[in-house]
């Protein structure tokens, strides 16, 4: 096969070696535009795995790298005066130049032709004269542009700003993550060591930031000699350095672009490395990404019969694993264009926060990794709750939380769910024996499902109400018993349906119309929640009071039933949510329009649920963090005003969920996907949050309160199927302080037996 790679670099050149092992027979040639000894960056890191894949293809380049390598475990987070080392993350760094250089010289070895100084500006001219064309040429492929109507390439270019450095100040004993507060914003590095004289040295800032230095208006020389002002202290005497001579003045500084295509191949034209994906650098993996895809595809193009079938098996099986890098790669670029969010977290909290930015580190992946650090970290996180310095240390999820005057025993709760078991809105037993195992199974606190305020404010008939004598007496037994038979805390969660109300139970369809019975239905507008459901009717200001007396009425029986703790449900589309989205909301009164009309009413209905409640009993709102409708709905920025709206109205926590508040959301799900919602609303406006969504393991949820995402953690799916989750969770990670029922204790004794024995022959 005649092969022509279009990019020199280390995918093209890897690419090359990989046929050459599987068939010396190829004829391949790699051209680059550059000259052979030209490089921009300055190191390359690599993980164990990484290396490990490289050394399954071709034992002689890996070793060669691996020769050169520069070898790391630790990791220093440098913030607010306060050096943080943790260790066990096993990582190696090479320089960019030396390991072009090795691989050339590999590629050579293997009969491959080597053209630098070649330029490639006729694509389609060199697809008609090889069998095969491997598109390789970087962030700015010609290939991808010269094919972008079948590559369909999504470029997103992200907010920092950062330049790559260099310095003999050689950071050899950590990966080294600098942040510094100068006069015109914070200014972060990311530094490592990659041979025996140098070191990698990033520094990224804010676009605000950037501007503000002047950065624009500067040489090249000058921005490398303020960056080394900068950071200063931490060079030791030593220079900054750029090698990018190609570049002139603020040239030097990027927006890293995130690149992702659609397909990858054209014809006899695939993409391999950056041309088709990038990966952030602050995750390290772009070289990774661009090794394992050059192995993938050579052995597709010898295991497949066609050219077609192995760029599909190619595509098809690297897609995935692309994206979950590209994923956390999002994840961690994120974390650092938002990290002013978290600089005033205290140095434990804030270096976790950052080494489980990407969510590939997780709570007990820190436990293998250095299980002193985390020990540490925990008894901290413990004792800022006030629990004694002597206590056992658990996980954070098993820490106490106070509201108000409502103590939880631990930081898990028990989602509100919809059972649709109640008749004509009276709860049954179905729900005393839901609710009471729920409670039992160890969670610090459990919610009814949406509790409703009328017989016309239910979403289904099965739905549960508070609005009758009846109710209330019912709803007094289960709180009694949850009271009675465990130390776990329960809140009523109360709210109206508008117009995604008189439907059926959820089994037979949701959101569907009953098939006879329909009530009237009411919403901020008259616009249906679909095509197939009634158009409600506008509420009047009389309505606006009806409903708000009746929520006060609901509020005031919740108190007499014992509730510790009520909720506003004011998400997913129900009555209040349809007065704070624009897409439910179009009137043009004092209700409707802006933010501050918008939230106009379910503030006057909060506030007087608050007058009723008893002062010494907290109340949280549930809300829609976003509508997934990008800027026609609800962002997630103004999710942080909606809170702070609560919050100063009486909110004790908000719950923080999103969507479900139109037809045409397109949510982007994913382990925790909601959880960013909550950490905005933490971090930006100092507010109590409770994190929902796709949150299923104990790792999750620990991961979530140490890095202060949120304050308390709600488990919905993962306790239908298992009432007793939180004890289960406790028993597989270890922890033997959680409080069984007493008549459970022998088997509470056989799990931890049965846990202890599967550990340690994990162990062996």
């Amino acid at each position: 096969m005649r092969i022509a790679c279009l990019g020199g670099g280390p995918a093209g050149l890897y690419f090359a070696i990989s046929m050459k092992l599987r068939d010396p027979s190829h004829e391949i040639v790699v051209m680059e535009r550059n000259r052979a000894s030209d490089t921009f960056g300055w190191g390359v890191v690599l993980s164990d795995d990484a290396l490990e894949n490289l050394a399954a293809n071709d034992p002689k380049s890996a070793r060669a790298i691996r020769d050169h390598f520069a070898y790391w475990d630790d990791i220093a987070v440098v913030h607010d005066g306060v050096r943080t080392v943790s260790g066990g993350h096993g990582f190696a760094g090479i320089g960019r130049k030396q390991m072009l250089v090795l691989l050339q010289e590999r590629a050579r070895e293997l009969g491959v032709d080597l053209r630098f100084e070649t330029q490639f500006d006729d694509v389609e001219a060199i697809r008609q004269d090889y069998d095969l064309v491997v598109g390789c040429d970087g962030l700015n492929s010609r290939v991808r542009a010269t094919y972008a109507d079948t590559f369909k390439p999504d470029v997103d270019t992200r907010k920092c700003k950062f330049v790559w450095l260099g310095t003999h100040q050689k950071f050899d004993d950590a990966f080294t993550f600098i942040f510094e507060k100068t006069e015109h914003g914070w200014v972060w590095a990311h530094a490592y060591q990659f041979d025996a004289d140098t070191a990698t040295f990033i520094v990224e800032c804010s676009q605000e930031t950037w501007d503000a230095w002047g950065f624009e208006d500067m040489t090249k020389e000058e921005t490398v000699e303020t960056c080394r002002r900068i950071f200063e202290r931490h060079l030791d005497g030593h220079d900054l350095m750029s090698n990018a001579a190609h570049l002139r003045g603020s040239g030097v500084w990027i927006n890293f672009p995130r690149v992702l295509c659609e397909r990858w191949h054209h014809e006899n034209v695939v993409l391999l490395g950056d041309a088709s994906a990038t990966a952030h650098f602050s995750i390290g993996s772009g070289t990774r990404l661009a090794f394992d895809s050059a192995i993938a595809l050579a052995e597709f193009l010898h295991s497949e019969p066609t050219l077609e079938r192995a760029f599909e098996r190619y595509q098809d099986e690297r897609r995935l694993d692309v994206l979950r890098l590209q994923s956390a790669a999002r994840n961690s670029l994120e974390w650092f264009e938002e990290v002013e969010r978290y600089l005033d977290l205290d140095p434990v909290q804030f270096n976790y926060s950052l080494l489980t930015r990407s969510q590939r580190i997780s709570h007990e992946n820190l436990r293998l990794r250095d299980p002193e650090w985390l020990k540490s970290a925990e008894r901290w996180f413990a004792m800022r709750a006030g629990v004694a310095a002597n206590a056992p240390v658990r996980a954070p999820m098993f820490t106490p939380f106070r509201l108000r005057e409502m103590e939880l025993k631990n930081r898990i709760v028990v989602s509100p769910m919809a059972q649709y078991k109640a008749k004509d809105g009276l709860p049954t037993d179905w729900h005393l024996v839901h609710l009471g195992e729920r409670a039992k199974g160890g969670a610090g606190l459990v919610f009814t499902e949406m509790t409703c305020v009328s017989p016309t404010g239910r979403i289904t008939p099965g739905c549960p109400g508070l609005y009758a004598p009846e109710h209330e007496a019912v709803w007094t037994r289960i709180v009694a018993f949850v009271h009675a038979e465990t130390d776990a805390r329960i809140c009523c969660q109360i709210g109206h349906s508008g117009r995604k109300g008189s439907t059926g139970l959820g089994w037979d369809g949701m959101d569907q119309p009953l098939p006879s019975g329909n009530w009237d239905l009411i919403s901020a507008s008259a616009i249906p929640w679909s095509e197939g459901n009634a158009t409600p009717r506008e509420m009047s200001r009389a309505d606006m009071d009806q409903i708000r007396d009746e929520f006060v009425a609901s509020t005031k029986m919740a108190a007499r039933a014992g509730f510790d703790m009520i909720e506003l449900h004011a998400a997913h589309g129900y009555l209040l949510s349809s007065f704070i989205s624009p897409t439910s909301n179009t009137r043009t009164d004092d209700y409707g329009g802006s933010l501050e009309n918008r939230l106009r009413y379910p503030l006057e209905v909060f506030e007087a649920m608050r007058a009723a409640w008893p002062s010494e009993k907290p109340m949280s709102v549930r809300i829609s963090a976003s509508d997934w409708v990008g800027d026609s709905g609800v962002t997630p920025e103004e999710a942080v005003e909606i809170s702070r709206g609560f919050h100063a109205a009486g909110a004790d926590l908000i719950d923080v969920s999103a969507g479900q508040t139109s037809v045409e959301a397109k949510p982007v799900y994913g382990r925790m996907f909601q959880t960013p919602f909550s950490d905005r609303i933490r971090n930006s406006a100092g507010i109590t949050t409770m994190a929902v969504g796709n949150i299923y393991e104990a790792d999750h949820a620990n991961s979530i309160l140490m890095a202060g995402r949120a304050d308390l953690v709600a488990i919905a799916r993962p306790h239908l199927a298992d009432p007793y989750w939180t004890l289960h969770e406790a028993t597989r990670i270890g922890d033997r302080q959680a409080a069984w029922p007493l008549p459970y204790l022998p088997g509470r004794d056989q799990a931890w037996r049965l846990a202890d024995r599967e550990a340690e022959a994990a162990r062996v």
